[in-house]
């Protein structure tokens, strides 16, 4: 689903209704308290008058002074005092639903309607719980009775024109705005996001229309002229795209997003000049403004924006080439773009003191992985480790080097080095205790899936690989059983926890069960060749040879190294001399 984000000045008109405010919800102030089911011993005069105005008054004056258990203790007895009235219970599901309380609140809401189907206010907060309840017709039905009740709320028409949006509802979203600046002419925000949808639905010209009528009602939005840099660059049209980037930079010359754009628009346009003068001093600011990367990570990095990425990176690295983060990020696009050696040459600029040392020298070691190129992994990891031997997770990273190249012990006595440092650290556990099932240790391996479980109980991969070390080794099914059944709860579609608890019922003689869960994970994971030979010997185990052949030389086909064991199945159930 499309979400369609707002800007901060135009939510300002939504506040009320979102977040709560003035007569809307009786906004609560920003602390967090909790309510006890023991009973609130009121704070009042000694000889209180007897009424509901009395406690309602109290209870304002205990919202205002952040008092919030207060404040519902003195609104109950008013209700008690007065249980006929819309206002109270309004007042108090407003609290209620400040306080994450939303079925109490909903139950006064219905009652207040109950009481009184015309009150708007009463209409509003029970779109305000379907809201929050993701119930979003329910919430629409109620905003819209609210209007009808009293169509003077802007902010009503705004919360229930992003209702429509959200769902994609775009010509009853496009009818709320439009009887909107009908009633209110002035409500620019209206305009905005007609433009949006006018936008989504590809009429350029109908969107352009409406955000050039929001900016000639607010001059100073900033978020209308960025919807219409995006139409001109759908449109190809540069010009009119250059001309509102400087219209913002004028507006506000500190705005990396516009900055960061008409850089990236120089860039393609040719302009070199002027997009390494924008780039470089963005790179020097970048020295002393962190905001400068958290930008570039939100617009570019974080959606997959590669390419521009690293255009404004290279050109930011050229005004603060020592820039440590800078030489992060740029490593970070390369591996997106799956440029493995440009990624590691500026990984390993990132220096010891910078704060992404860390993540370089993993990103590095995981690179040389993918890279097979083992020797110099190690060859890595050995210097990193010399110059900080105390970072456990370094010594997980070499001892999975040594482990690629089938050298056990020396990636045993890696990983218990880390340990050393951290006996809690559940990944060292598991490495160790994979290390221990290559090497032919099968009760080492159990022993080290155990520490992970008791470390992590929630943990699927440990969960999963105790649990098929036992259906390997066919004892303790039952338990095998418990733990791969716990793996799916965190797994439920994992292919290869789903083939695990096939085992476990092929172990146990119960081979039409095994055979359709394992069925099962053939479907979540089609390639793999142990799956493929469980399903065979399942098919095997039933009497249908022609499916288990099938299904094993499907496995044959996956397989990385010689199999003969399953080349021998295959010719005892053909007679045929090649497989």
């Amino acid at each position: 689903m499309n979400k369609l984000y707002l800007s901060v000045t135009l939510w300002v008109t939504l506040l009320c209704l979102l977040g709560g405010c003035g007569r809307l919800s009786g906004r609560m102030p920003s602390d967090e308290f909790g309510l006890n089911d023991a009973p609130i011993r009121l704070k009042s005069n000694s000889n209180p008058p007897l009424n509901s105005y009395y406690y309602f008054t109290e209870a304002q004056l205990m919202m205002k002074s952040g008092e919030v258990e207060q404040a519902i203790a003195f609104m109950e007895q008013a209700i008690e005092m007065d249980p006929q009235s819309a206002l109270l219970k309004r007042s108090l599901a407003s609290l209620l639903i400040h306080q994450k309380k939303p079925a109490q609140a909903l139950e006064l809401v219905r009652s207040a309607l109950a009481s009184d189907p015309k009150d708007a206010e009463a209409w509003i907060l029970l779109g305000r719980i379907k809201q929050d309840q993701q119930q979003h017709d329910e919430a629409a039905k109620a905003f819209e009775s609210a209007i009808a009740l009293s169509p003077h709320r802007q902010d009503v028409y705004l919360v229930l024109g992003n209702i429509y949006m959200q769902e994609q509802r775009w010509d009853e979203a496009l009818h709320t705005y439009q009887t909107l600046i009908q009633r209110f002419p002035g409500a620019y925000a209206g305009h905005y996001f007609m433009g949006k949808i006018y936008a989504q639905k590809g009429q350029a010209d109908q969107a352009e229309s409406e955000f050039r009528k929001t900016l000639q009602l607010a001059p100073d939005l900033q978020e209308p002229r960025f919807e219409l840099l995006k139409l001109y660059q759908a449109e190809n049209q540069p010009q009119k795209v250059e001309k509102i980037y400087n219209e913002i930079l004028e507006m506000s010359p500190n705005n990396l997003r516009a900055a960061m754009g008409l850089g990236y628009h120089y860039h393609q346009t040719g302009q070199k000049k002027k997009s390494d003068e924008i780039f470089e001093n963005l790179g020097k600011r970048s020295q002393f403004d962190q905001n400068v990367i958290r930008k570039l990570v939100q617009l570019y990095l974080d959606p997959k924006k590669y390419q521009e990425s690293i255009v404004i990176l290279q050109g930011m690295l050229r005004g603060s080439p020592e820039n440590g983060d800078l030489h992060y990020l740029i490593g970070v696009a390369y591996s997106g773009m799956d440029q493995k050696a440009e990624a590691i040459e500026h990984f390993l600029k990132v220096g010891a003191d910078n704060r992404f040392f860390e993540n370089a020298v993993i990103q590095t070691a995981l690179l040389y992985q993918e890279m097979d190129a083992i020797d110099k992994g190690i060859q890595y990891m050995q210097g990193i480790i010399a110059a900080r031997p105390n970072i456990p997770e370094f010594y997980l990273y070499l001892g999975s080097f040594y482990e690629e190249l089938e050298q056990f012990d020396k990636a045993g006595s890696t990983v218990m080095k880390g340990l050393a440092l951290d006996d809690k650290d559940a990944r060292l556990h598991f490495r160790l205790g994979v290390i221990y099932d290559k090497a032919g240790d099968k009760e080492g391996s159990i022993r080290q899936m155990k520490r992970v479980i008791a470390l992590e109980p929630d943990n699927a991969n440990a969960l999963n690989y105790l649990g098929y070390t036992y259906a390997d080794l066919g004892r303790n099914l039952d338990e095998a059983e418990r733990l791969i059944k716990e793996a799916l709860k965190h797994k439920p579609d994992d292919g290869y926890i789903t083939d695990s608890l096939g085992w476990v019922y092929y172990q146990k003689g119960d081979y039409k069960k095994a055979l359709a869960i394992l069925e099962k994970a053939v479907e979540l994971v089609p390639d793999d060749p142990v799956i493929l030979e469980h399903l065979g010997d399942a098919h095997l185990k039933l009497e249908d040879k022609q499916k288990a052949v099938e299904y094993y030389r499907r496995s044959l086909k996956q397989q990385k190294n010689a199999a003969p064991q399953l080349e021998e199945k295959i010719r005892k159930l053909t007679g045929e001399n090649k497989p």
